[in-house]
């Protein structure tokens, strides 16, 4: 989806919700919103569905495809878990519709008529705008509804962080993800613990990633169960199972539990390969495209704000389906040939053929010579059937190769540059 107007939510609501088959999942009730730092828009985290059970389950955002007038399409498994609002999330339509408010501009209060969302750059969803109108109008009197920008509507979401982890998030809001583990790192426990509370989660990934191995466990751990498999969700899989498998069984079990299905198929799988081969470095989510694809579908998908500058290197080309573990697999287009090429040639035709994909079977050894040899940044596995299962990244196989405590001595020798700077 690529359009930016506003949707207002109370025109989805009730609206079905479609697989990619044309079948009917059920039915939109509301909306789930969460609020972030750094004074930007609340995040959309995902529907709440009605199914015909008449139970209610909550889908991810990120899952869906379209949105018009008579319906919502939507793509993956659907967890049908019984939803219950989670700590800092909250319900559009059940909280916050006919909530008072009073904006500096206007002369009298006002209630929260509608609100609505947009789509975003990548996957995201979020806040857009909101239609108010007069909330003491008489009986049966027609009131002018005013839609303004969500940051108009002063303090329509709750915001429970303590005011000094707050001031701490606002400031590491602008900082480069690597730099938000340095400042971790060097938190005192409570203030840490204070300001991983107040941290929007998919920033919180990103700075997981950075930290020590023995850091990003006891950051997980002292979590709840919840918030935990949210942080998870937004970490890349093959991080996201680094972590899992170096948490306590038991923990790892009932986080697992509770993370999305899609979310948590590609952990398990990761997790079900020896962590020292190609199986256990890969990511199951590489840039894949079908045989009919054009240089401009090659160039869009590369273009995704989530895929990161490794992974876009290489696009690979399956047959259907595309979703891992893939069609046969064809072959790896590098990404500086489709930038000279016209956009309407078939990216089946710009296949480097002296790209041998990897096996999940194989060791980190095999895989870094492999590197070498072929001078990539990036490399397809698969499996016996010749399936694309996943890709491997050079810095997955520096992450493996470097001594354990290679993060923490990069913060520590960070925290000597800035300090002699």
């Amino acid at each position: 989806m690529t359009a930016t107007s506003s949707i207002f939510v109370s025109r989805i609501r009730g609206l079905p919700m479609l697989d990619p088959n044309g079948e009917q999942v059920g039915k939109v009730r509301d909306v789930v919103i969460q609020n972030r730092s750094g004074n930007r828009p609340p995040k959309v985290k995902g529907l709440v569905v009605e199914l015909f059970a008449l139970r209610r389950i909550f889908f991810p955002m990120e899952r869906v495809r379209s949105v018009d007038p008579n319906q919502v399409i939507i793509s993956g498994l659907v967890n049908t878990r019984r939803f219950e609002v989670r700590d800092r999330e909250m319900l559009v339509a059940d909280q916050l519709f006919d909530r008072t408010v009073q904006r500096a501009d206007s002369p009298v209060p006002e209630t929260i008529f509608d609100v609505g969302i947009r789509h975003t750059r990548g996957r995201d969803w979020e806040l857009a705008e909101v239609a108010l109108r007069q909330a003491d109008r008489r009986p049966f009197q027609r009131s002018h509804v005013t839609i303004v920008d969500w940051s108009e509507v002063p303090d329509f979401l709750d915001r429970p962080a303590p005011r000094d982890a707050e001031q701490q998030v606002m400031r590491l809001s602008e900082l480069k993800p690597a730099d938000v583990a340095r400042e971790l790192h060097d938190m005192d426990p409570g203030l840490r613990a204070a300001v991983v509370e107040a941290m929007d989660d998919d920033r919180l990934a990103e700075a997981l990633e950075e930290l020590p191995e023995d850091e990003q466990v006891d950051v997980i751990a002292a979590m709840d169960t919840e918030r935990a498999a949210d942080v998870l969700e937004e970490m890349d899989p093959d991080d996201a199972a680094d972590l899992i498998a170096e948490l306590e069984p038991t923990l790892a079990e009932t986080i697992l539990q509770r993370m999305e299905p899609e979310d948590a198929k590609d952990v398990r799988t990761l997790l079900s390969y020896d962590a020292a081969t190609a199986g256990g470095l890969m990511n199951p989510e590489p840039v894949v495209l079908g045989i009919d694809a054009t240089v401009a579908d090659a160039l869009a998908s590369v273009r995704r704000e989530e895929v990161t500058p490794a992974m876009a290197a290489l696009a690979f080309v399956c047959r259907s389906p595309l979703d891992t573990p893939t069609g046969r697999y064809v072959g790896a287009v590098h990404i500086q040939r489709l930038l000279r090429e016209p956009p309407s040639i078939l990216v089946a035709s710009l296949i480097d053929p002296d790209i041998s994909p990897l096996t999940p079977q194989s060791n980190v050894a095999q895989v870094s010579r492999y590197f070498a040899t072929y001078d990539l940044v990036c490399a397809p596995v698969v499996d016996a059937d010749r399936r694309l299962i996943g890709a491997i990244t050079v810095d997955d196989v520096l992450d493996h190769i470097l001594p354990n405590d290679w993060r923490g001595v990069q913060l520590d020798r960070l925290d000597v540059e800035v300090s002699n700077g």
